[in-house]
């Protein structure tokens, strides 16, 4: 038996995260937005490279890092509304990467320690290979200087959890410590730009209005 068309139009669209992002998938979530995880096999180091070398800037790279996602995760699921995001650190010119494990998170925040940086974070949203929208924005942090001890006692209560932070803290907890200033938006900081993005969910059907 076919679907009335009156009730296939009220279906709310599927929403698909492309991304392993636990902060991200549970943002969306706690916020009402019906969302499945599914990761995109993407070289994001690779990616990052190349893009360096033809001259982007953190917001260009983080934009084309959320599309490539999106792109690779939207074939799979016809008619879903695909959204990825790509978070990037910018310190002095210096594009910072994940931290593979505790001796390079401890290496990111000697190098980060009472210096400013800049998170950028882009979101693209993909249905069916068009690309339907796309947002970027940017908060600028201020890290007081820590000692060496201090970061060894962080990296001892944190532990393995910030590893899948670019930056190496959480700003929801004991990362908070870190810093001197926030300027920005907070969601922003914690890797995606949700209000823009629940605007726009709410515009295509996917939550309520």
């Amino acid at each position: 038996m076919s679907v009335p068309q009156r009730e296939r139009q009220a279906t709310a669209p599927t929403v698909i995260l492309a991304s392993a992002s636990r902060t991200r998938a549970e943002l969306l979530i706690r916020a009402g937005v019906p969302v499945q995880s599914v990761p995109a096999a993407v070289d994001e180091a690779g990616v990052k490279q190349a893009l360096k070398a033809e001259g982007a800037d953190a917001g260009g790279a983080a934009e084309a890092l959320a599309e490539l996602k999106a792109r690779r995760v939207t074939a799979s699921f016809p008619g879903a509304l695909v959204i990825g995001a790509d978070q990037m650190l910018e310190c002095d010119g210096v594009w910072f990467d994940k931290p593979e494990d505790l001796d390079a998170a401890r290496a990111t925040l000697r190098a980060l320690s009472g210096r400013n940086h800049s998170l950028v974070v882009s979101v693209v949203v993909l249905r069916d290979g068009a690309r339907l929208w796309h947002h970027t924005e940017r908060a600028e942090l201020t890290m007081r200087t820590l000692s060496d001890s201090y970061i060894e006692s962080y990296l001892a209560t944190a532990g393995d959890g910030i590893l899948d932070s670019v930056g190496c803290y959480r700003l929801e907890g004991l990362g908070a410590q870190l810093f001197r200033s926030v300027r920005g938006d907070h969601f922003t900081v914690m890797g995606l730009p949700l209000l823009p993005l629940l605007d726009f969910l709410r515009g295509h059907g996917a939550i309520a209005t």
